[in-house]
């Protein structure tokens, strides 16, 4: 990934430098170099879909920024980029900033994926309900043992990604019902990081998002699976084996799996050049079959699946 920018940026400070002489690519639909900002939690995905994207437009360079979701919108807000790929629509009050500027820009529905809960292996606790993920992350629950007296997990050490992440977010707005979370919940960073803060942690309970561990094509995500466990979620008052999931594919098709959120891009390009084609790509046939392998849900693309298994 580190050639790869650094060649398109060694592009893009050429492209300047010609300042329109021919021998610049040109910009279009699918030519040119831009830079785009990408929430963090959706890094797996977006590094797939660029890859594919390059390979079919050879004449296309995506340089990505993976970063928060705060961070990212506000990239589009100043104007820095012109696409993100984030978990959220933009808001009126963010639209109405564009349009104050004479800018248009559009939120475009491309897949749904969710927020996944992991455990170390050693922990037996792995199914949970949404009211005690509710009282876990304001801190009315704090030890395992308060969820399984037999528990030896010792105090629940709940770690997120960074503080500004769309996955925090996600748990206040739509876990929490606006409750601020308890400050015993502490961020790790980055979603590896908290996968390998739970793996070497008994006590710890991570959030991280669907798409790092969905993909079983992808040899990174099976060494997550490996070590860690991929907790079931129920909605019931008494949540039990059979009427919790964890969030596979189908179950996020089906809504039966909580945790779901939608996955969009904010597109601000005015001239309809290359970040407008990477939009219609990841909108696309093309795009929605790699989300589809990828074990989230396509916005476009019908599911059929026809085999669920234990784990994901």
């Amino acid at each position: 990934m580190n050639i790869r920018i650094g060649f398109w940026l060694l592009c893009l400070m050429s492209l300047v430098a010609c300042k329109g002489k021919t021998s610049g690519v040109q910009d279009t639909l699918f030519s040119g170099v831009i830079r785009v900002a990408v929430d963090e939690t959706l890094s797996p995905l977006a590094e797939e879909s660029i890859n594919v994207f390059e390979a079919q437009y050879n004449l296309a360079g995506v340089i990505p920024l993976y970063m928060s979701e705060v961070e990212a919108i506000n990239l589009l807000l100043r104007d820095s980029v012109r696409w993100v790929l984030a978990t959220r629509p933009l808001t009126e009050n963010e639209l109405e900033s564009f349009h104050s500027r004479k800018f248009f820009p559009e939120s475009v529905k491309v897949a749904t994926d969710g927020i996944a809960l992991i455990v170390n292996r050693q922990n037996a606790d792995s199914i949970f309900n949404v009211s005690t993920l509710r009282k876990v992350f304001s801190g009315k629950i704090t030890r395992w043992d308060e969820l399984t007296p037999a528990s030896r997990a010792g105090e629940i050490q709940v770690v997120f990604d960074h503080p500004n992440s769309s996955t925090v977010r996600y748990v206040i707005d739509s876990i929490c019902g606006q409750e601020n979370l308890s400050d015993r919940c502490h961020a790790a960073g980055t979603n590896r990081k908290v996968i390998d803060y739970v793996a070497h942690t008994p006590g710890a309970l991570g959030v991280i998002g669907v798409n790092w561990i969905s993909d079983e094509r992808d040899s990174l995500c099976r060494d997550f699976l490996r070590e860690v466990q991929v907790a079931r979620v129920s909605r019931a008052d008494r949540p039990t084996y059979g009427n919790s999931y964890q969030p596979y594919q189908y179950y996020l098709y089906t809504g039966q799996y909580p945790l779901r959120r939608d996955i969009y891009i904010l597109l601000n390009d005015p001239r309809s050049v290359l970040p407008s084609g990477l939009t219609s790509f990841f909108a696309g046939s093309r795009g929605q079959r790699i989300i589809l392998k990828a074990g989230l849900l396509p916005a476009t693309m019908p599911v059929n699946i026809v085999n669920v298994r234990d784990q994901i």
